[in-house]
């Protein structure tokens, strides 16, 4: 189970971050110990797994181990911070990956902004260090179900200068959708281009595995826009 004790938890205004979720041979989550520290692999950069959430615990019991398996066979050294909303608003994806940006970006080189429904399965697609500009792993030509050009949500690397640069994401979407799109137009405008994997033999059928939430999700549908002048992670508080 996770556990809330001691350091493995921290509350903000409307969320709550489970710090160390880790597993053991029977995938059963739990605060990590000595002996899975000294077996987890050390890399140049480190690596914040920023994992947005709320009634998913499912999924999350397959993601954790998945992850921590898949990134230590590429040696990244990694940890994995779930930002679960424990209010009764609508969901806010960009305000929780705010948060645990906030949470991490004095301890790690780089984020992933990670959605615990997508798990990679081809051991080509590289959780490197994004020095040069945002990696999208989840590309429009690879995710199972977006293929539009200017998609990058998903999975997105962005090592945290860049993401302080843009001043993180826009608190201001709540339910499901364009808070990605509106962070594309963020990027743009500081000009950071966005990488994506190359020579990639997998598709959109077998390069991910997609719990996708069958659920109904209501979709904030306003314009897009960018609304860096008003909010966003400098404050990280709700818009």
């Amino acid at each position: 189970m996770v556990s809330n004790s001691g350091k493995s938890w921290k509350l903000y205004n409307f969320c709550t971050i489970f710090t160390e979720c880790f597993y053991n041979e029977d995938h059963r989550i739990f605060p990590h110990s000595e002996e899975f520290l000294e077996n987890t692999p050390k890399s140049e950069h480190n690596l914040a797994i920023i994992v947005p959430f709320r009634d998913r615990f499912d999924e999350l019991l397959e993601f954790v181990p998945h992850m921590t398996n898949f990134l230590k066979a590429q040696n990244v050294s990694h940890h994995i911070f779930v930002v679960n909303q424990r209010d009764s608003y609508r969901f806010n994806r960009a305000a929780l990956i705010n948060v645990g940006f906030l949470y991490t970006e004095k301890n790690f080189d780089y984020i992933a902004m990670h959605d615990v429904d997508l798990l990679p399965m081809n051991n080509d697609l590289k959780y490197s260090f994004p020095k040069n500009g945002p990696l999208h792993i989840s590309s429009p030509k690879l995710h199972p179900k977006y293929h539009y050009e200017k998609y990058i949500g998903g999975i997105l690397l962005v090592n945290m200068n860049h993401y302080k640069a843009v001043n993180g994401m826009s608190n201001q979407y709540w339910g499901w959708g364009l808070e990605d799109d509106e962070f594309y137009v963020r990027l743009k405008e500081a000009q950071l281009p966005i990488h994506r994997p190359e020579g990639i033999q997998t598709g959109p059928e077998d390069t991910f595995a997609h719990n996708h939430d069958k659920r109904r999700r209501r979709r904030d549908m306003e314009k897009c826009y960018n609304q860096k002048e008003v909010i966003g992670s400098e404050t990280g508080k709700q818009g």
